[in-house]
């Protein structure tokens, strides 16, 4: 769509759950996009929520144009945003989504690519790393236009709990996990500053600090979507944000460091494979995967999560 010949910022949502809602709901909540459709299998529940969200626009930002959408809206969007398919349930890993959500998602991508969709695809569903490289696969548009959510969201779980340990606001930390969005997922701590300093010399100079503290933060981090599954069945809030933060910076051009789910043909000395790692993000999408130095236990845990994604991925995508 064209306003007075300037294109109109379009994203479609695929997918009308916890995750989905709360991320359409920061959408219009920050005033992130022009407009947003919003397609649904349920189709009542959905222009529920497109009537809930529109009733609060006197409060928003911008005027966020919201309305039920169908597969035809994906042909002049920037952002289709998947969310939808099956829930991760206590006592399942993300992995252990694969096959059906894997099935779930090469419909939804050719109903999309039907469309004549050229835009950005954002997998938020699990396991995101794996269905990442599959939507990449399914749709056959290049791989800066395919992105996952990948471990921008425990990237973010990081850095508030150093902040809280440490006593600072988790934006003066700089941290950042990368690997699978799972349990293999792995905190780079040789690269970790507060504020300016590197995490080693804030260590040093402040006794009551222990660095021994730090791999019980990362437990707490890696582990936090089983304990608020337990707590709550589901977890949205936080994963949201970090989807309306990837979208941000896409519509905005902001060439953004994310650790998004990005495919590798090289970096790392790694290919085919979707994994997260450090990013700059801008209105193609991925514009540069950046190549961290790690220390060699980082390395070699890093590896060990490219294993475990392909050893899922590849037997995966064949039944498919």
């Amino acid at each position: 769509m064209k306003v007075n010949d300037r294109k109109v910022d379009r994203v479609v949502l695929i997918g009308v759950g916890s995750v989905g809602i709360s991320y359409a709901f920061g959408l219009v909540n920050q005033g992130i996009t022009e407009e947003l459709a919003i397609i649904g299998l349920n189709t009542e529940k959905a222009m529920g929520d497109v009537m809930d969200l529109n009733h609060g626009k006197a409060f928003a930002p911008s005027l966020t144009n919201v309305w039920l959408g169908d597969f035809e809206d994906c042909k002049d969007a920037d952002i289709v945003c998947i969310c939808a398919g099956a829930n991760q349930k206590p006592g399942e890993t993300r992995l252990d989504l694969v096959e059906k959500n894997m099935k779930i998602l090469k419909d939804i991508v050719g109903d999309v690519m039907a469309s004549g969709f050229d835009g950005i695809f954002l997998v938020a569903t699990n396991p995101v790393d794996v269905l990442t490289q599959a939507v990449l696969a399914f749709c056959g548009l290049p791989a800066n236009q395919v992105i996952g959510s990948g471990t921008t969201l425990d990237s973010a779980r990081l850095r508030y709990k150093l902040g809280e340990y440490f006593q600072i606001s988790p934006k003066a930390v700089h941290a950042y996990i990368i690997g699978e969005h799972g349990d293999t997922e792995l905190p780079l701590w040789s690269r970790v500053t507060i504020g300016p300093v590197p995490l080693q010399t804030f260590l040093d100079t402040h006794e009551k600090y222990n660095a021994k503290d730090l791999e019980d933060i990362f437990v707490d981090v890696r582990d936090a979507a089983y304990h608020i599954i337990e707590k709550k069945g589901a977890t949205f809030y936080g994963i949201a944000m970090s989807l309306v933060r990837i979208t941000e910076s896409i519509l905005k051009n902001e060439y953004t460091v994310l650790t998004t789910s990005n495919y590798l043909h090289g970096e790392y000395g790694v290919n085919d494979v979707c994994i997260g790692v450090p990013a700059i993000i801008n209105r193609t999408g991925i514009q540069e995967i950046i190549e961290v130095p790690m220390n060699e236990e980082e390395q070699q845990k890093f590896t060990h999560s490219v294993q475990t994604l392909k050893h899922i991925y590849e037997p995966a995508i064949k039944r498919v």
